[in-house]
């Protein structure tokens, strides 16, 4: 259950949590909000999707098969209708990437969008400022800092710009504003660049079901990684890890699942190390063939500079796969070190790869763990603890009035 505001909220199993959402909702309801409106950058059918988009979907959709009607607000993306469907809550895509700031934040204060009850910000670098324009109940949730990747996603001036918006101008804007995280080490940094600690809470990610041991394991070592193929996650790290790690494990293989706009830069390097035989970029899988995948690797790897959670690596985990990544905040809180993968400085990932890789019992001892873990994370606790969270919001806005 939620521990309480600035800790973090432990899991529960699927029956239980399922009923106590149940009777989470109904209270919310009784108390006057019924329409939610769930405000972020990208929904889950966007070709650029992510862990965030994937986290919204998860508890939207057990909100709204306990009774709330939802609407979720995003940018417009191509080849996609302007309004859809998705698991029993409705999607209305319009604007840019940048322009769909203000173009809410518009609309919600003119009622275009409709009436709504209570607000869900997710907060993805650049602020909707909820706090400053929305008078309904409403919270915060916040994947992850971003820090060091404005350089990557932005150019100067823009990409200071961006860190100041999101180091210096969004703090005091949302101090008192309840701000979920999925992970204790992001919260941390939230404290450090200005939130009030009180008023941030760590709820975990789940692991879907389908993510259990099963199959063969590839009889070649098998390294798999799983993300957008984008600057942030240093695929190209993992690459020059691979090749060095080939040396001594020649019958390695690499598997980047994903697409993204780094793909061509990837083959490029691939073809110059004449590895195009061994490292392959398969671009999206269907989930199916995802935890085939998952079930086939011998480890689950991550060169990332920045993540909230590192999702990939608990759906290894899931498998009984374990994980190589790096040291970086967000996978502290997927990934024990030591006990259900390594941690590591991008200089060492090569190296530690190939000690997982030649040491048999120790990697099945390390995936062993990683099962455990992931069995203890669920999307059922996880939204359960979001709605937790939001039912304390609604109580303190109706003692105000």
């Amino acid at each position: 259950m939620v521990a309480g505001y600035g800790k973090t909220a432990r899991s529960m199993s699927g029956v239980a949590a399922d009923a106590e959402l149940q009777r989470v909702i109904a209270e919310i309801i009784d108390a006057g909000v019924r329409r939610v409106h769930v405000l972020a950058w990208r929904d889950f059918d966007d070709p650029d999707a992510g862990g965030s988009e994937h986290h919204a979907d998860e508890f939207m959709r057990r909100w709204t098969s306990a009774g709330l009607e939802i609407t979720h607000r995003t940018s417009g993306a191509d080849g996609m209708p302007t309004t859809s469907q998705r698991n029993g809550y409705r999607v209305i895509r319009r604007g840019g990437r940048l322009t769909v700031y203000p173009r809410v934040v518009v609309s919600e204060v003119v009622g275009r969008m409709g009436p709504y009850d209570g607000l869900i910000e997710i907060l993805n670098g650049v602020p909707w400022f909820s706090p400053v324009w929305c008078r309904k109940p409403s919270l915060t949730f916040l994947h992850h800092v971003h820090g060091p990747m404005w350089d990557q996603i932005m150019r100067p001036p823009f990409s200071a710009m961006g860190r100041a918006l999101e180091a210096r101008v969004a703090p005091p804007i949302y101090r008192r504003q309840l701000t979920l995280t999925p992970s204790e080490a992001t919260r941390e940094e939230l404290v450090e660049i200005g939130f009030r600690g009180e008023r941030v809470t760590a709820i975990p990610n789940g692991v879907d079901e389908r993510f259990t041991p099963g199959g063969k394991r590839s009889v070649q070592p098998l390294v798999l990684a799983v993300g957008r193929l984008a600057p942030v996650k240093r695929f190209e790290l993992l690459v020059e890890a691979a090749v060095a790690v080939r040396r001594s494990v020649p019958e390695l293989r690499l598997l980047i699942v994903g697409n993204g706009p780094q793909r061509a830069e990837l083959e490029a390097q691939i073809a110059s190390h004449g590895a195009g035989s061994w490292i392959d970029l398969p671009g999206h899988v269907h989930a199916d063939a995802l935890v085939d995948l998952y079930r086939s690797a011998w480890i689950v790897a991550s060169a990332s500079l920045a993540e909230g959670w590192g999702l990939s690596m608990t759906e290894g985990a899931g498998c009984a796969t374990p994980a190589v990544a790096t040291n970086i905040r967000g996978h502290r809180s997927s990934v024990v070190d030591g006990v259900t993968g390594l941690l590591v400085e991008p200089a060492a990932l090569g190296a530690t790869i190939a000690r997982v890789l030649t040491d048999h019992a120790w990697r099945q001892q390390l995936g062993a763990a990683a099962e455990r873990r992931a069995r203890s994370l669920t999307w059922d606790a996880s939204a359960l603890g979001i709605a937790r969270c939001f039912l304390d919001v609604v109580r303190a806005h109706r003692s105000r009035r």
